[in-house]
């Protein structure tokens, strides 16, 4: 069998893992948590970067969250805040996928472990607090004690799985909403914000994490 230029057996490997990380619903109720911590430091991060003052992040067993800053109730600040969390997951594996095949693996994890420091002085609940511990606990074992041999793959495997992540979590709150009604999703929330309905917020939403995995699949070689 001959694979697609840009895409050597490891890597296949790494996309497949990553796949069955995202696709596997026994596997999903776990890793979810993961793209979770990366979709409220989205919040978080935008939130800072407008000006918005920072109050609290929650990360619940049930895979939700909540981050919680303050500032005008409307405006381009709110709405950047209000819509950095679902592309958030997309936008780091890129990252990620971008350090691996550039050589700057160690960069990206001492720039991950750097943020984790950050959102965990934030962090308002127990189980939040275990998610953020247990993912700085990992980046440290692979900075300290992993060669780069495995560094490499472990960090190509996360950044595919975030880029998969990112466009389920979407397709996700389509079904949340439709299923429950529920008016608190951040499309509702943007939906308020702006004039456009939550339908389209939710396929919006979609645009990146999609361009994500395009642009991904061709720099990954």
């Amino acid at each position: 069998m001959t694979l697609p230029d840009g895409l050597d057996g490891p890597q296949l490997a790494a996309v497949l893992l990553a796949a069955a990380l995202v696709l596997v619903p026994g596997l999903w109720h776990w890793t979810r948590h993961a793209a979770t911590l990366v979709h409220e430091t989205g919040h978080a991060a935008v939130a800072v970067l407008t000006g918005r003052r920072l109050t609290g992040i929650r990360l619940h067993a049930d895979t939700s969250g909540l981050t919680v800053s303050r500032g005008r109730p409307r405006g381009p600040g709110m709405i950047a805040t209000a819509a950095a969390g679902y592309p958030a997951p997309s936008v780091v594996g890129l990252a990620l996928a971008l350090a691996v095949g550039t050589g700057r693996v160690d960069l990206a994890l001492w720039i991950a472990l750097g943020t984790l420091v950050a959102v965990v002085v934030h962090v308002r609940n127990l189980f939040g607090l275990l998610v953020v511990v247990v993912a700085g606990g990992a980046v440290v074992a692979l900075v300290r004690y992993a060669t780069v041999e495995v560094r490499e793959p472990v960090v190509l495997v996360l950044a595919w799985f975030l880029l998969l992540a990112g466009p389920r979590t979407v397709v996700e709150l389509w079904g949340h909403r439709r299923r429950r009604r529920s008016r608190t999703t951040d499309a509702d929330v943007l939906a308020r914000l702006t004039r456009l309905p939550a339908g389209v917020w939710n396929a919006l939403l979609l645009v990146p994490g999609l361009a994500a995995v395009g642009v991904a699949a061709g720099v990954v070689g």
